[in-house]
């Protein structure tokens, strides 16, 4: 045997090497070097991972729809990972089991006083709407009628819902702004407005899921993609669907689109008493110039009063040192100038062709116009519904005039 393996393995280890020798020869030396970057660079490519790893993909049909990675997994450089501040900041949601609910509480009377402050404008004093403005209150025994009135209280299954759209949209114009503390008492008062809760109540995350919802069992599993299986098992037509195709009606017109947006544009109407001065008509310059004169006499007092009656307009207007314009127009400077002068601000027409027409918001018309907008300049897409109280109109004019502007 070993006299065997003395003669055998040489030779054996000679037809190795030679065969060896011939391959390499064959595909290295000698190949045509395929298409594509030369062998070097690959070999960096591969070696990148260290720097900027891979995208991993769940599946085929999201790797088609990666904005940062090919179909076949190949990477385009787009785009990083999010950090995990990145993430926690957008990670808001609540479920309806109360998962993501911070710790805190709120009851029915701060709540009621918040939602003057910051949600009233739109959504009713009483949470009943305004305008198109959607209604958060009643609605109860409608869902089964052609218009029927989707609420807090009449439709929405789940109270997370309503807490977590506070919390991330709210208010109009200044979303994520308010506190846990201030979403819970928001969130009471309107299931107080529903008739819920009784005007003592406290919701908190202890209490959360305790709240019973109206339409908690009105809603059935969407089972379509079985139930209805049989009508998609064919090829689907994406072409010549209709002869022609034309739009018949917008948006606006058809009143699903509020019209509230606007309307704050015109409130903001007047802005700069210096300009008025000099660019308005003489009878313009004299209400401005009394203006003036009268901004130093201001009562303090009043002031303080009309700020807080300000808070009902703060979702879509600014005013004082900064001010820039908003949903409505900024208000610095407002009393005594002429209606729809905001530069930069698109006013309705209505209230363009009042200000062409010599209006000036000094404490009258601003009176006037506050008290009902729309009754006042016709055509105003501003949504506010008015102030009822004279106290309440006296002291906001008292608080704009003290913002003079330049």
């Amino acid at each position: 045997m070993s006299k065997f393996l003395n003669i055998l393995a040489p030779a054996l280890g000679g037809t190795a090497v030679v065969l060896g020798g011939a391959w390499y020869a064959a595909f290295h030396l000698f190949a045509p070097q395929p298409p594509g970057p030369p062998t070097a660079t690959i070999l960096s490519e591969v070696a990148a991972p260290e720097t900027a790893p891979p995208v991993v993909l769940a599946s085929s049909m999201q790797a088609a729809k990666s904005p940062t990675t090919a179909a076949d997994g190949a990477r385009f450089g787009l785009g990083r990972p999010a950090t995990e501040d990145e993430v926690a900041a957008w990670n808001l949601d609540v479920s309806p089991d109360g998962t993501g609910l911070p710790e805190g509480s709120g009851d029915v009377l701060t709540g009621e006083a918040l939602f003057s402050d910051n949600c009233a404008a739109c959504h009713g004093e009483f949470a009943e709407g305004v305008d198109n403005w959607p209604k958060l209150a009643g609605g109860e025994g409608t869902l089964d009628r052609k218009d029927p009135v989707k609420t807090v209280g009449s439709y929405w299954p789940y109270l997370s819902t309503t807490w977590d759209y506070v919390h991330r949209s709210m208010p109009f114009g200044n979303a994520q702004s308010l506190e846990p503390d201030e979403v819970y008492a928001i969130v009471a008062y309107i299931l107080y407005s529903n008739d819920l809760v009784d005007e003592d109540f406290v919701l908190s995350r202890d209490n959360f899921l305790d709240v019973a919802m109206p339409n908690a069992d009105g809603f059935i599993v969407d089972d379509r993609e079985t139930a209805e299986a049989g009508f998609w098992t064919g090829e689907p037509c994406m072409e010549n669907c209709k002869d022609s195709v034309e739009i018949t009606m917008r948006a606006r017109v058809l009143d699903v689109t509020p019209q509230a947006e606007g309307a704050a544009e015109e409130m903001p109407a007047a802005t700069v008493e210096t300009a008025v001065t000099e660019t308005a008509t003489p009878e313009a310059g004299e209400a401005a110039a009394g203006t003036a004169t009268d901004a130093s006499a201001v009562d303090p007092a009043l002031v303080a009063e009309g700020e807080t009656v300000f808070k009902k307009c703060k979702a879509c207007h600014q005013v004082g040192e900064g001010a820039e314009n908003k949903t409505g127009p900024m208000l610095t400077g407002i009393v005594g100038r002429p209606a729809g002068s905001v530069e930069g601000f698109k006013y309705s027409k209505p209230l363009q062709s009042a200000g062409e027409d010599g209006l000036v918001w000094d404490e009258d018309t601003l009176a006037e116009f506050l008290a009902n907008p729309k009754a006042y300049v016709k055509g105003t897409k501003m949504s506010f519904a008015g102030l009822k109280k004279d106290s309440d109109l006296a002291a906001i004019i008292a608080y704009l005039r003290a913002f003079p502007g330049n």
